[in-house]
């Protein structure tokens, strides 16, 4: 059978320069960083070296990169200091950002009693930045955490101009930007954010492993507690090939950006226009959308909507119908719930997400499936 993926926003196929990289760091640098002797010295290099080419990529200091398990793992920890410890009062964020943030606010406002606001969404999934603006002219101390790139519907959203708003003494600003990193520049030292947060699997590196950027302003209190270990603020023996292969990773990504970026850019136009001519009436959802995620409403009925993706499946073909972490559940989308009318939300949307590794002849075997359902 033949196997087309076109899920790579839910995660990506790992480069295999950044397998050999793994598999070369298991077998010379298996040392603890933490020990004193060579091995261990020579695993420490390895991580340290890792953290200075992320963070050079990213134009920003390496003691301002902290590796954790994941951007999930860093934005529970951030969100949850910025609570604790930083006296934030009132977190402003969006309805349509990753459950990662959404379910941490929540859990803040039940055990702090803080103030939560929603900047309202458009219907093409644009955020309204006048009422950011508004609501940022309360001087509570406030955390804002809004995405760069939304993880459904590609939308970019304009993080430069969140980053300036929130440019007061009483803001401080968190942005997810696990879709956007290795897939588009990012300089830290133009872009004012308080916290970024990454993982490497979306960007053709390994899972298990991400990073958050914590201006050096900023003094978080640990995460776990335990051993010296990402300064105090994460215990526990590092991961040093999976760092290693995140690092070869994101040096990858920009290494090949531009080549790719059109690459994967014309690959989309293809899909959406190969897509129209099969399917007048599919709309797509949002606009100004990033270039390697396209989500769409295809006219079927009801009862194929149920089944499009194990029809799919049964043909090699791995798309979603949303984020992977909630490919479980029955509920409409979160993200498309704010965007679309009654009518449109109980049509099929599929999120068809590029890499380099997709062709033409992946998108024509999508269509002709999608015909036959």
């Amino acid at each position: 059978m033949q196997k087309v993926y076109l899920d790579n926003a839910a995660t990506t196929p790992i480069r295999q320069e950044v397998i050999d990289e793994m598999v070369r760091v298991m077998q010379t640098d298996f040392g603890n960083p933490s020990s004193t002797h060579s091995s261990g010295r020579s695993a420490k290099a390895v991580m340290e070296t890792s953290r200075k080419t992320i963070a050079k990529l990213l134009h920003c200091s390496a003691s301002e990169i902290v590796f954790t398990s994941s951007a999930t793992e860093a934005t529970n920890w951030i969100l949850r200091n910025a609570v604790k410890d930083f006296g934030v009062k009132r977190i402003i964020t969006s309805k349509v950002e990753h459950h990662a943030t959404l379910y941490t606010v929540k859990a803040l406002e039940e055990e702090f009693g803080i103030t939560v606001d929603f900047v309202n969404v458009n219907t093409d999934g644009s955020l309204d930045y006048q009422q950011l603006f508004e609501l940022l002219q309360d001087e509570t101390k406030t955390l804002v955490s809004l995405m760069h790139v939304n993880n459904e519907t590609g939308v970019v959203h304009d993080v430069a101009k969140i980053a300036s708003l929130c440019q007061v003494p009483h803001v401080l600003f968190h942005c997810d930007t696990v879709q956007s990193v290795g897939k588009s520049v990012i300089d830290l030292q133009q872009l004012p954010v308080d916290f970024l947060v990454s993982s490497a699997h979306k960007f053709h590196g390994p899972k298990g492993i991400g990073f958050a950027f914590v201006r050096k302003s900023l003094v978080l209190q640990p995460l776990l507690f335990g051993g010296e270990q990402e300064k105090g603020w994460r215990a526990g023996t590092e991961a040093v090939h999976q760092i290693a292969g995140m690092a070869k990773a994101l040096e990858l990504a920009y290494e090949h950006m531009e080549e790719e970026t059109k690459y994967i850019a014309n690959l989309k136009l293809y899909c959406w226009a190969e897509l129209q001519a099969a399917f007048p009436q599919a709309k797509p959802n949002g606009t100004n959308t990033f270039y390697n995620i396209l989500n769409v409403v295809l006219p079927f009925s009801a009862e194929k909507t149920a089944m499009i993706l194990f029809n799919l499946d049964m043909k090699g073909i791995a798309v979603s119908r949303g984020s992977a972490c909630q490919s479980g559940s029955i509920k409409p989308s979160h993200v498309l719930a704010e965007m679309l009318s009654d009518a449109d939300l109980v049509k099929p949307s599929l999120r068809i997400s590029f890499s380099h590794y997709n062709t033409k002849a992946d998108i024509d075997y999508l269509i002709k499936a999608l015909q036959e359902v």
